[in-house]
């Protein structure tokens, strides 16, 4: 057992020390991504609009479209509101987005770069190390592999901090911050206190990364938990859409189909809207308008914050118009929820959420932080007893009688 010990203490230091930067990079970027939605929504503050009277909803989709005729050129083909009031709607053109008053359909303005820019390049950094082109493969590759020793190292840390004994008195030290330390000693109780109270989370998110690190792992996952491998083609879940933005309804659509519409098109829209709207507490809804007009409407309906999936619907939503060119009744074709995917796609999800800690709220989102900045300080304590260590050595061995060396050599 002694010798086990030993080599895992060895173990833990050497590839610690070999990933340490990269890690602590990793580490740092997913402190500053914690909040990355919030701190986003709170960059766009200034488009906030004033609320009208109680009892005053947002315009319907066909309407605002009709409101937004002579403002820009093309049509959306994605829009998104928001519950709260203030908000104003998103509308997506494309890989483009503007911001509307939901009450009048005026444009108001784009979403602020400056925020989104420091996200995007934090990411970038969390991900591949900022890499670019070729060098973005090679960087995702180092971050894998630096997450899977970063794995390592938070499973080796729980065995190696395990006290040889049980009593208070030894438990203390390695589980309750301690003031007026110095040098080893602080680096040790930091160390051992920032993995004690972490070890969970960290692990949780740490292991998370690896499917998205790599698809193979991903692949074998749900082929695991499916028990076979999931037809070509399948459709992406709703996690996977999102409700609208980048990665949501109008990422990938064409600016350039541009079918006229006439009143009755944007009649039935405003039925699709209306029956979207009736859904019960939700907190966003993006609709993707169609290319052409009579066709289904595709809804996300999201209760609960971007990174919930298991709180997010996807509607498949159709109108049509009557005889008289009126809106007919609108139905709900499909119903697509979290519960509604396999055994496979919703781990996947879950490891995607969960990295981020988005899953659980913003409590999750507040653990993950933390459990990121544990990371930085497990690296710098990791670093500063490794290096005590190695001058430690050093000066015996310098004070070591010459005979001694040459033996030990």
């Amino acid at each position: 057992m002694a010798l086990f010990r030993k080599i895992l203490f060895w173990s833990h230091l050497i590839t610690g020390a070999i990933a340490g930067i990269v890690i602590l990079i990793m580490s740092v970027t997913g402190v500053l991504l914690t909040y990355e939605k919030q701190m986003i929504t709170w960059s766009d503050r200034d488009y906030r609009v004033a609320v009208p009277a109680e009892g005053v909803g947002p315009m319907p989709a066909g309407a605002l479209l009709s409101a937004l005729a002579g403002q820009r050129d093309g049509r959306p083909d994605s829009i998104t509101w928001e519950s709260d009031p203030a908000a104003p709607v998103l509308l997506g053109f494309g890989r483009e987005q503007v911001y509307a008053n939901p009450y009048t359909g005026k444009l108001v303005g784009e979403p602020t770069k400056g925020m989104r820019a420091f996200m995007s390049d934090m990411r970038a950094w969390h991900r591949w190390l900022a890499g670019t082109g070729e060098n973005r493969v090679i960087g995702k590759a180092i971050t894998g592999a630096s997450n899977v020793v970063f794995l390592f190292l938070v499973a080796s840390g729980i065995y190696l901090w395990m006290p040889r004994g049980w009593s208070w008195n030894k438990l203390r030290p390695i589980v309750l911050f301690r003031g007026g330390l110095r040098g080893k000693a602080r680096d040790f109780n930091w160390h051992n206190v920032a993995g004690f109270w972490m070890a969970i989370p960290l692990f949780l998110v740490v292991f998370s990364a690896i499917p998205i690190s790599y698809a193979g792992f991903s692949q074998f996952v749900m082929e695991l938990a499916d028990g076979k491998q999931p037809a070509a083609g399948q459709r992406r879940s709703p996690a996977q859409r999102g409700p609208g933005g980048p990665g949501g309804p109008g990422r990938d659509a064409s600016p350039e189909r541009i079918i006229p519409w006439n009143e009755a098109d944007f009649a039935a829209l405003d039925g699709v809207f209306l029956k979207a709207y009736a859904e019960p507490e939700w907190k966003s809804l993006s609709l993707r308008v169609p290319p052409a007009p009579g066709t289904p409407v595709t809804a996300s309906v999201s209760r609960g914050g971007g990174g919930q999936p298991q709180l997010r619907e996807t509607l498949t939503l159709k109108s049509g118009v009557d005889a008289n060119g009126a809106a007919a009744a609108v139905s709900i074709v499909e119903r697509e929820d979290f519960a509604s995917l396999s055994l496979g796609r919703r781990i996947r999800t879950w490891f995607r959420f969960v990295h981020t800690g988005e899953y659980y709220g913003v409590a999750g989102q507040t653990i993950a932080g933390i459990a990121s900045a544990a990371g930085v300080l497990l690296v710098y304590t990791g670093f500063a007893l490794a290096i005590r260590r190695f001058l430690a050595w050093n000066r015996r061995r310098r004070t070591q009688p010459v005979e001694v060396r040459a033996k030990a050599a």
